[in-house]
């Protein structure tokens, strides 16, 4: 599933679907170059949990966790991860069984120690704003995505154009 978004809000209000979509847990890696988006579709999958206000990347806490209507969940920013068994030192094992939304940006820092993701969003800036490709790597995730087709063809700004979901 591709999804173009062409603007700040546009990516915002993806995640905000994307949010809502999870229903509370789930792994969710997002990849992309610096500067794609990721921190900005975080912030709006906080927003689905009623967050307000600026999301920072946690690029040197490696781990920001958030408490939002007794609803837990966790922005991981593996960016300066030196060694995935870092992991284990900063509480990673049990951030990963918590039942929680748990984002993790620059997964493939974390290889060989991170489970499989439910979702993968992969993050590319194209002329106008962000294109976001999305795989299910679980049954749940399948689950996911089939969930958010259905919110897509509900709102009204989802348009579907040569296979891409063109999000307004």
């Amino acid at each position: 599933m591709q999804v173009q978004l062409d603007n700040e809000e546009a990516q915002v209000a993806f995640g905000e679907a994307l949010g809502h979509v999870l229903q509370g847990r789930g792994l969710v890696y997002l990849e992309g170059e610096l500067g794609a988006g990721k921190t900005t579709l975080t912030r709006g999958i906080l927003r689905a949990y009623g967050h307000q206000g600026a999301v920072k990347s946690p690029t040197y806490t490696l781990v920001e966790p958030y408490e939002l209507h007794a609803q837990r969940l966790y922005h991981l920013d593996l960016y300066r991860l030196a060694d995935p068994e870092e992991l284990e030192f900063i509480g990673g094992r049990d951030v990963l069984a918590d039942d929680a939304v748990t984002i993790i940006e620059w997964p493939s820092r974390g290889e060989g120690w991170l489970p499989a993701p439910d979702l993968r969003l992969t993050l590319e800036v194209v002329e106008q704003g962000r294109l976001v490709s999305l795989a299910a790597g679980s049954d749940n995730g399948q689950r996911m995505l089939e969930l958010l087709r259905s919110k897509v063809g509900q709102e009204a700004s989802g348009q579907l154009e040569n296979g891409v979901i063109q999000w307004k």
